[in-house]
Protein backbone atom coordinates (compact mmCIF):
# COMPACT_ATOMS: atom_id res chain seq x y z
CA UNK A 1 0.00 0.00 0.00
CA UNK A 2 1.49 3.40 -1.16
CA UNK A 3 2.48 6.07 1.29
CA UNK A 4 0.39 9.40 1.62
CA UNK A 5 2.09 12.25 1.18
CA UNK A 6 1.12 13.13 4.90
CA UNK A 7 2.87 10.49 6.22
CA UNK A 8 5.85 11.33 4.70
CA UNK A 9 7.97 13.51 7.49
CA UNK A 10 11.67 14.22 8.92
CA UNK A 11 10.49 14.80 12.89
CA UNK A 12 7.21 13.85 14.75
CA UNK A 13 6.93 16.46 17.48
CA UNK A 14 4.15 16.31 20.25
CA UNK A 15 2.76 19.15 21.90
CA UNK A 16 0.36 19.88 24.62
CA UNK A 17 -2.41 22.60 24.41
CA UNK A 18 -3.37 23.30 28.17
CA UNK A 19 -5.40 25.75 30.30
CA UNK A 20 -8.34 26.52 31.66
CA UNK A 21 -11.92 25.18 30.61
CA UNK A 22 -13.18 27.48 28.01
CA UNK A 23 -10.18 29.48 26.99
CA UNK A 24 -10.59 28.41 23.36
CA UNK A 25 -8.25 25.56 23.62
CA UNK A 26 -10.14 23.08 21.08
CA UNK A 27 -10.81 25.69 19.00
CA UNK A 28 -7.08 26.96 18.67
CA UNK A 29 -6.40 23.28 17.95
CA UNK A 30 -9.46 23.22 14.89
CA UNK A 31 -8.11 26.59 13.49
CA UNK A 32 -5.13 25.06 12.74
CA UNK A 33 -5.49 21.52 11.65
CA UNK A 34 -8.86 22.04 10.36
CA UNK A 35 -9.09 25.66 9.24
CA UNK A 36 -12.63 25.44 11.87
CA UNK A 37 -14.12 27.20 14.40
CA UNK A 38 -17.23 26.36 16.04
CA UNK A 39 -18.48 28.67 18.73
CA UNK A 40 -21.25 25.72 20.02
CA UNK A 41 -17.70 23.79 20.75
CA UNK A 42 -18.19 21.58 24.04
CA UNK A 43 -15.62 21.42 26.69
CA UNK A 44 -13.27 18.49 25.78
CA UNK A 45 -13.77 15.13 28.06
CA UNK A 46 -10.21 13.78 28.67
CA UNK A 47 -7.84 14.20 25.96
CA UNK A 48 -8.24 14.73 22.18
CA UNK A 49 -5.75 15.53 19.72
CA UNK A 50 -5.11 16.17 16.00
CA UNK A 51 -2.13 16.40 13.84
CA UNK A 52 -0.80 18.90 10.66
CA UNK A 53 2.72 18.62 8.68
CA UNK A 54 4.19 21.62 8.40
CA UNK A 55 7.61 22.66 6.84
CA UNK A 56 10.44 24.51 8.53
CA UNK A 57 14.30 25.55 7.55
CA UNK A 58 13.09 22.94 4.58
CA UNK A 59 12.32 19.91 6.91
CA UNK A 60 8.67 18.55 6.63
CA UNK A 61 7.93 18.60 10.50
CA UNK A 62 4.88 16.49 11.78
CA UNK A 63 2.65 18.24 14.87
CA UNK A 64 0.88 15.95 17.11
CA UNK A 65 -0.58 18.36 18.85
CA UNK A 66 -2.70 17.19 22.19
CA UNK A 67 -5.57 18.87 23.45
CA UNK A 68 -6.29 18.41 27.20
CA UNK A 69 -9.16 18.56 29.39
CA UNK A 70 -9.41 21.84 31.49
CA UNK A 71 -11.89 20.77 33.94
CA UNK A 72 -10.34 20.15 37.57
CA UNK A 73 -11.90 15.94 37.38
CA UNK A 74 -10.01 15.29 34.34
CA UNK A 75 -6.56 16.62 35.60
CA UNK A 76 -5.54 12.64 36.58
CA UNK A 77 -5.95 11.95 33.54
CA UNK A 78 -4.13 14.49 31.37
CA UNK A 79 -1.19 14.64 33.88
CA UNK A 80 0.09 11.71 32.07
CA UNK A 81 -0.25 12.89 28.12
CA UNK A 82 2.41 15.55 29.10
CA UNK A 83 4.86 12.65 29.09
CA UNK A 84 7.13 12.69 25.63
CA UNK A 85 5.80 16.48 25.04
CA UNK A 86 7.95 18.85 23.40
CA UNK A 87 6.32 22.00 23.73
CA UNK A 88 3.34 23.30 25.00
CA UNK A 89 0.75 26.07 24.37
CA UNK A 90 -0.19 27.36 27.97
CA UNK A 91 -3.68 29.37 27.05
CA UNK A 92 -5.71 31.76 28.59
CA UNK A 93 -8.59 34.29 27.64
CA UNK A 94 -8.59 37.90 27.53
CA UNK A 95 -11.71 38.45 29.08
CA UNK A 96 -11.43 36.31 32.20
CA UNK A 97 -8.86 37.46 34.76
CA UNK A 98 -9.24 34.07 36.59
CA UNK A 99 -7.58 32.20 33.68
CA UNK A 100 -4.72 34.49 33.21
CA UNK A 101 -4.26 33.99 37.20
CA UNK A 102 -4.63 30.18 37.16
CA UNK A 103 -1.77 30.11 33.91
CA UNK A 104 0.68 29.68 37.11
CA UNK A 105 -1.00 26.42 38.42
CA UNK A 106 -0.74 25.03 34.87
CA UNK A 107 2.88 25.91 34.50
CA UNK A 108 4.02 24.73 37.71
CA UNK A 109 1.89 20.85 36.38
CA UNK A 110 4.11 21.30 33.26
CA UNK A 111 7.19 21.60 35.18
CA UNK A 112 6.50 18.85 37.19
CA UNK A 113 5.19 16.25 35.08
CA UNK A 114 6.97 17.18 31.46
CA UNK A 115 10.13 16.93 30.20
CA UNK A 116 12.90 19.79 32.18
CA UNK A 117 13.41 21.14 28.83
CA UNK A 118 9.83 21.70 27.34
CA UNK A 119 9.44 24.83 24.90
CA UNK A 120 6.28 26.69 26.67
CA UNK A 121 4.36 29.38 24.74
CA UNK A 122 1.74 31.56 26.68
CA UNK A 123 -1.03 32.15 24.91
CA UNK A 124 -4.07 35.22 24.90
CA UNK A 125 -6.62 33.42 23.32
CA UNK A 126 -9.68 35.65 22.23
CA UNK A 127 -7.96 38.90 21.23
CA UNK A 128 -11.11 39.64 19.06
CA UNK A 129 -12.97 40.61 22.34
CA UNK A 130 -10.83 43.92 22.17
CA UNK A 131 -13.90 45.71 23.97
CA UNK A 132 -14.04 42.64 26.66
CA UNK A 133 -10.66 42.65 26.99
CA UNK A 134 -9.74 42.38 31.33
CA UNK A 135 -5.98 41.09 30.63
CA UNK A 136 -3.83 43.66 29.06
CA UNK A 137 -1.15 42.48 26.97
CA UNK A 138 1.58 44.19 29.19
CA UNK A 139 0.52 42.29 31.90
CA UNK A 140 0.55 38.88 29.63
CA UNK A 141 4.48 39.96 28.14
CA UNK A 142 5.35 40.50 31.76
CA UNK A 143 4.44 37.16 32.92
CA UNK A 144 5.92 35.37 30.21
CA UNK A 145 9.30 37.55 30.42
CA UNK A 146 9.13 36.40 34.21
CA UNK A 147 8.94 32.94 33.64
CA UNK A 148 10.92 32.90 30.81
CA UNK A 149 8.29 31.85 28.00
CA UNK A 150 7.13 33.41 24.30
CA UNK A 151 4.49 34.97 24.24
CA UNK A 152 1.90 35.90 21.56
CA UNK A 153 -2.18 36.93 21.57
CA UNK A 154 -4.22 34.83 19.41
CA UNK A 155 -7.90 34.21 18.11
CA UNK A 156 -8.85 31.29 17.23
CA UNK A 157 -12.36 33.10 16.16
CA UNK A 158 -10.54 35.45 12.89
CA UNK A 159 -7.38 33.73 12.91
CA UNK A 160 -5.05 35.85 13.98
CA UNK A 161 -1.97 34.55 14.78
CA UNK A 162 -2.74 30.94 15.41
CA UNK A 163 -0.45 29.68 12.71
CA UNK A 164 2.52 31.88 13.81
CA UNK A 165 2.54 30.52 17.41
CA UNK A 166 2.12 26.97 15.99
CA UNK A 167 4.99 28.07 13.71
CA UNK A 168 6.79 29.77 16.42
CA UNK A 169 7.24 27.18 18.86
CA UNK A 170 7.70 24.23 15.93
CA UNK A 171 10.48 26.51 14.68
CA UNK A 172 12.18 26.49 17.79
CA UNK A 173 11.87 22.74 19.21
CA UNK A 174 13.40 22.24 15.87
CA UNK A 175 16.08 24.44 16.50
CA UNK A 176 17.15 22.87 19.43
CA UNK A 177 17.01 19.28 18.40
CA UNK A 178 19.03 20.39 15.16
CA UNK A 179 21.82 21.93 17.69
CA UNK A 180 21.89 18.99 19.58
CA UNK A 181 22.05 16.55 16.83
CA UNK A 182 25.07 18.96 15.53
CA UNK A 183 27.07 19.00 18.62
CA UNK A 184 26.67 15.25 18.64
CA UNK A 185 28.26 15.39 14.69
CA UNK A 186 25.03 13.50 13.64
CA UNK A 187 23.03 14.84 10.37
CA UNK A 188 19.71 16.29 12.11
CA UNK A 189 17.67 13.53 10.02
CA UNK A 190 19.47 10.46 11.43
CA UNK A 191 17.48 7.60 12.81
CA UNK A 192 14.20 10.36 13.10
CA UNK A 193 12.41 9.62 10.39
CA UNK A 194 9.22 8.08 9.76
CA UNK A 195 7.28 8.92 12.94
CA UNK A 196 10.01 8.67 15.57
CA UNK A 197 9.05 11.20 18.23
CA UNK A 198 11.69 13.66 19.33
CA UNK A 199 12.48 14.07 23.12
CA UNK A 200 14.32 17.60 23.99
CA UNK A 201 15.52 15.27 27.25
CA UNK A 202 19.17 17.45 27.78
CA UNK A 203 18.75 18.16 31.71
CA UNK A 204 18.26 21.92 32.47
CA UNK A 205 17.05 23.25 36.03
CA UNK A 206 13.83 22.59 36.97
CA UNK A 207 12.60 25.96 37.73
CA UNK A 208 13.41 27.13 34.08
CA UNK A 209 12.14 26.17 31.04
CA UNK A 210 14.53 25.94 27.91
CA UNK A 211 14.69 29.10 26.34
CA UNK A 212 13.95 32.05 25.86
Amino acid sequence: MARRPEDEYDYLFKLVLVGDSGVGKSNILSRFTRNEFSLDSKSTIGVEFATRTIQVDGKVIKAQIWDTAGQERYRAITSAYYRGAVGALLVYDITKPSTFENVGRWLKELREHADANIVIMLIGNKSDLHHLRAVSMDDGQNYAQKEVLSFLETSALDSTNVDKAFQTILSEIHRIVSRKSLGSGQSAGNGIKEGTTILVDQPAPASKSCCT
